[in-house]
């Protein structure tokens, strides 16, 4: 990290919790990001601080993969599920209380519901996984509709330890529009840590 850590007093910061889905958590899945359950108490301490300005976001496969997605989907054939499938659930420390999820069939989570919510002059918090897919995407989309974005990299995991690694030192090339940062660092910025 270079610079001082962003004070968070000075407008409210939105918080999203990229996939925290049984697709992801379980090591039987095709998909399985093996420092999953690290994430998950990192993502609580950020959860309770930011509440209600918590969004957590699924993954889901569209109904017909047209374009790139078919080729995609013809790789990963047990993903094409409905969004109701177990695997697509959030796992069970965030199902209870994450109420309505925003879906989306993209990797990025940028979407025009989420803008809404965190507003054209907000602050994104981004926590979940896989570090170098779904919150890389997400981060970048952000980040280009000039939204000051900051990734909470031990509320992260990728799809390896070094994938992880690459997207968070990546993301770092995009300061001062993308931050990266402890969960401790984010929190001691915050008023109500």
């Amino acid at each position: 990290m270079t610079g001082k850590v962003p004070a968070f007093r000075d407008r409210e910061a939105w918080l999203a919790v990229i996939d925290m889905q049984r697709v992801f958590a379980e090591p039987d899945s095709d998909w399985f990001a093996p420092r999953f359950a690290e994430t998950i108490d990192p993502i609580r301490r950020l959860v309770r601080a930011f509440s209600p300005r918590v969004t957590f976001t699924r993954f889901v496969a569209p109904e017909r993969p047209a374009g790139a997605w078919a080729d995609y989907y013809r790789r990963w054939p047990f993903a094409l599920q409905p969004p109701d499938s177990r695997a697509y659930g959030l796992v069970d420390a965030f199902a209870a209380d994450a109420g309505p999820t925003l879906d989306a069939t993209t990797f990025g989570k940028w979407t025009p519901e989420l803008a809404e919510r965190v507003g054209g002059d907000g602050r994104l918090i981004l926590a979940g996984v896989s570090t170098d897919c779904c919150v890389l995407s997400t981060a970048l989309a952000a980040a280009d509709a000039g939204v000051e974005v900051v990734v909470a990299a031990d509320a992260c995991a990728g799809v390896d330890d070094a994938s992880h690694v690459r997207a968070l030192d990546l993301m770092r090339l995009y300061e001062p529009l993308i931050r990266v940062l402890t969960v401790s660092q984010i929190l001691s910025g915050h008023p109500r840590r």
